[in-house]
């Protein structure tokens, strides 16, 4: 179901209906009715993986909450000599749900392409809408149960609620079983504020999607699909277009998603924090599709730097190396490993794994750079926190950001070399206006994406600077509330939907 066409609205006014009347221990069935209704409209596919996961790591889950229960009841002599038999068992049983659910994700998203380039035989496998994120919303889920951190949830109908709650299925966040499952199953009923807040939110979402985004996509769109025949300055006000397509379609997604979860009463992990304002490409990615990060930080890169492979990596490189570049070795090789997978997760293109390599390369440069940087810092005597030295970091990160994207958007990656080499060195300043204008981006689209991209970077300013927007507009009267979610309806109306905006989002079919 595309969640900006008028079907969703209704959708969602039905499902909040049947929330609201049935009696508050029943209510997470209409989540539950409304979720798999939501997942249904993708087909019996979708429907099937939807399904498998579920059951993989329902089962999974229950099998090590037992494993744990019996070494929990065992007197303490008994659990240090069974020590290396649980452990054994208990990360075979992980590894095994893993190997289910990675392994039904490889072939949906990475086989054909893998077929492709071994001359194997496709299998032509429709990527549903949300796979990656319930497998490793469900995947942490398991994790977490392994570890001891949370038990198992025995209800299989409450826990198939939690794998597919609908509005995370368009993108996200992949959310922790202790943070949702809880508010799922509480029955709460949102009150008036809520439900004001939920509205303004998905308003603001929408536009950000269907006004702004919408609109670039007209040039991206064009460009990228015949690159060689534009000069530099257009290839490189595409680039810049995508990266403002892609900031305000994920996080009007984002916002679209919370808000709906807000009309419940839920309220889903943040996912997107104001990227444009970070000093530094790390602390960008921490900022842009936070959950995702974090899922890496605890499944991936802790697992990895606390290991034993990688301690006695740390030892040898002490030992071999010395100094800084000894110590933080292997903490360094932990992080670029983390940035490679979330550059293959984004696709399997080459592109994608170029990308992680990329962002992986500069990120681990940074660290092993670091103290570098800060001898030439002291001695050009910079401040760190003045306003200059922020604005230049913010500077270098949104460059460094903007090259990266010639890389995500490209069908291949020779393309993707030839755009940045046109617009290095066949830039033709003179060609950008009636370039743009040829592709059917008209000066009324240049002004309202020109006026909406300013409203968005004034917005994440004042919240920047800790202003709450929604808190403050509550303590005004009714009318300046509504007119808060009047007025983006009517921009959204007349220069989105009705303007041409795109649907699906980008992030949808990962």
């Amino acid at each position: 179901m595309d969640i900006t066409s008028w079907r969703f609205p209704v959708f969602l006014l039905a499902a909040l209906a049947a929330y609201v009347l049935l009696p508050q221990n029943r209510r997470w069935w209409a989540l539950l009715a409304a979720s798999l209704l939501f997942y249904a409209c993708g087909g019996a596919a979708a429907m099937a993986y939807l399904g498998v996961t579920a059951a993989a790591t329902y089962i999974g889950a229950l099998l090590l909450q037992r494993l744990n229960d019996r070494r929990a009841a065992m007197d303490q002599e008994a659990r240090r000599a069974s020590r290396r038999a649980h452990d054994r068992k208990r990360h075979l049983t992980a590894g095994a749900v893993c190997c289910v659910c990675f392994g039904m994700l490889f072939a949906v998203k990475y086989w054909d392409s893998t077929a492709s380039a071994l001359g194997l035989r496709p299998l032509g496998l429709v990527v549903p809408v949300g796979i990656s994120f319930y497998i490793f919303q469900s995947v942490g889920y398991v994790l977490d149960v392994s570890r001891g951190k949370i038990r198992a949830q025995r209800d299989p109908a409450k826990y198939l609620l939690f794998v597919s709650f609908f509005p995370q299925m368009v993108q996200g966040p992949i959310d922790s079983f202790g943070h949702l499952s809880p508010q799922l199953l509480s029955g709460r009923k949102p009150d008036a504020d809520e439900l004001r807040d939920g509205i303004q939110l998905m308003m603001w979402g929408f536009f950000k999607k269907l006004v702004i985004a919408g609109r670039a996509a007209t040039v991206v769109d064009a460009v990228y699909s015949d690159a060689g025949a534009y000069p530099g300055s257009v290839i490189a006000f595409a680039v810049l277009m995508y990266t403002v397509e892609l900031y305000c379609d994920f996080s009007g997604g984002i916002d679209i998603v919370r808000g709906a979860a807000g009309l419940f009463g839920i309220e889903l992990a943040e996912n997107f924090r104001r990227p444009i304002f970070a000093l530094s490409l790390a602390e960008f990615w921490r900022r842009w599709h936070i959950t995702l990060g974090e899922w890496m930080k605890n499944y991936v890169f802790y697992p990895l730097s606390l290991s034993g492979a990688f301690a006695a990596l740390g030892r040898f490189s002490r030992k071999h190396l010395g100094g800084m570049a000894g110590r933080i070795l292997p903490t360094s090789l932990a992080t670029f490993i983390v940035y490679f997978i979330i550059g293959i997760w984004h696709g399997a293109n080459l592109t994608f794994l170029a990308f992680g390599l990329y962002n992986g390369v500069i990120i681990t440069s940074s660290i092993l750079l670091a103290p570098l940087w800060s001898r030439l810092k002291k001695a050009l005597r910079v401040r760190e926190d003045s306003g200059a030295y922020k604005l230049f970091c913010m500077a270098r990160t949104s460059a460094v950001v903007f090259v990266g994207r010639y890389l995500t958007r490209a069908p291949w990656l020779k393309m993707s070399l030839i755009m940045l080499w046109r617009t290095v060195f066949d830039f033709h300043r003179r060609r950008l206006i009636p370039g743009i204008l040829a592709l059917g981006m008209s000066w009324t689209d240049l002004v309202v994406v020109g006026l909406g991209c300013a409203a968005v970077l004034t917005v994440e300013a004042l919240q920047e600077r800790g202003v709450r927007i929604r808190k403050t507009l509550a303590s005004k009267g009714a009318l300046v509330q509504w007119l808060f979610i009047f007025i983006p309806l009517t921009v959204i109306l007349l220069f989105g939907a009705l303007g041409g905006g795109g649907s699906e989002f980008i992030y949808g079919r990962i």
